[in-house]
């Protein structure tokens, strides 16, 4: 993915303060505009300045991006790390007036298209649920010129152990909320927050921190925060929603001959049968222990056959007994393309 240097595209510095973003793009937005600008390249140049200040003139969005670029070098692909953008907060708003998602890059979407379009993902408990509009209720007691509504929700992804979704937990996580100070430069705070991971969770579903968002306008109450959850890499599993896969290394013979293994699961170690004649990469289900929920979802164990060292005499014997006693070729459905 190519790299898209905001700063340059702005010609601003990186310590440019929120003034001096706005200042760049409103002049350079002038003068690229397709309806005063007729050059062949002034609509693709007037799209690029105006998702770098999409991005600068956001301070999540900004404070993100700066971390993602110090891992980047000039010249190299650019691939953002896993969970790059955990544990920072964002506004629940769509994008700048105006803004389309053709406007954007495959580098913006790929980072930003997911916070910047509206949260449309499911609330824990099957519930569904978007960013709320303006005031999210509406407007309220707009008395004798009172005028109250409902702050902004924000969302933010987080990293949990996939144990706490199997036993459910109290966790205390910390977000980072930039934003620009008094003198415009951008700044970086934190804020830590008591969380209730439910039991069962499933990764890409969502808390809901009521009232821990935006503030509200007038008497209007806060908006709410929605916590999107990630499961942090497991030693032994990975999660597909309620389901659970592991890797379950088996003999050459425990796999040709069957007979029990003992297998962990995340409710204490279980006997497997394993059937004769298994293939690599057969898959064995222990129903019911997933992830738990009304419908608990299963186990899945792989088989990943793991063959013995042939570092010694004897090992090596045996495999130069079986080469010759055994009639086994495991290219020969391959002999027409030979």
């Amino acid at each position: 993915m190519e790299y898209k240097d905001y700063y340059t595209a702005l010609g601003v510095e990186k310590t440019a303060t929120a003034d001096e973003i706005k200042s760049a793009y409103r002049k350079l937005a002038r003068k690229y505009h397709p309806d005063l600008n007729k050059d062949k390249d002034a609509e693709s140049r007037f799209k690029e300045i105006g998702e770098a200040n999409d991005v600068l003139s956001d301070p999540e969005k900004r404070a993100a991006y700066d971390q993602l670029g110090q891992n980047y070098r000039e010249g190299q692909d650019f691939n953002p790390p896993p969970n790059w953008d955990q544990g920072f907060e964002f506004r629940g708003r769509p994008s700048g007036a105006g803004a389309q998602p053709e406007d954007f890059s495959e580098f913006f979407e790929d980072l930003f298209g997911k916070a910047q379009r509206q949260q449309s993902g499911a609330q824990y408990g099957g519930q569904s649920f978007g960013s709320q509009d303006f005031g999210g209720q509406g407007f309220g007691g707009q008395q004798q010129g009172e005028f109250n509504a409902k702050g902004q929700d924000h969302h933010a992804r987080i990293l949990i152990d996939l144990d706490d979704s199997f036993n459910g937990s109290k966790r205390q996580i910390t977000l980072k909320v930039p934003e620009f100070g008094p003198d415009g430069h951008l700044q970086l705070k934190h804020r830590t927050l008591d969380v209730t991971i439910p039991k069962g969770i499933r990764e890409g579903q969502q808390i809901r921190l009521k009232k821990q968002g935006a503030p509200g306008y007038g008497k209007g109450e806060p908006g709410d925060l929605f916590l999107e959850v990630n499961f942090k890499p497991h030693k032994l599993y990975h999660a597909d929603g309620s389901d659970l896969y592991l890797d379950l290394p088996v003999t050459p013979w425990e796999a040709a001959l069957g007979g029990k293994v003992k297998v962990p699961t995340p409710g204490g170690v279980v006997d497997l049968n394993i059937p004769a004649n298994s293939k690599q990469g057969r898959k064995l289900r222990l129903k019911g222990r997933g992830l738990p929920s009304k419908k608990p979802g299963d186990l899945f164990v792989v088989l990943q056959i793991a063959l013995p060292p042939a570092d010694n005499d004897k090992a090596r014997q045996l495999y130069e007994t079986m080469a010759k006693e055994l009639d086994f070729n495991p290219r020969s459905h391959m002999a027409s393309g030979l």
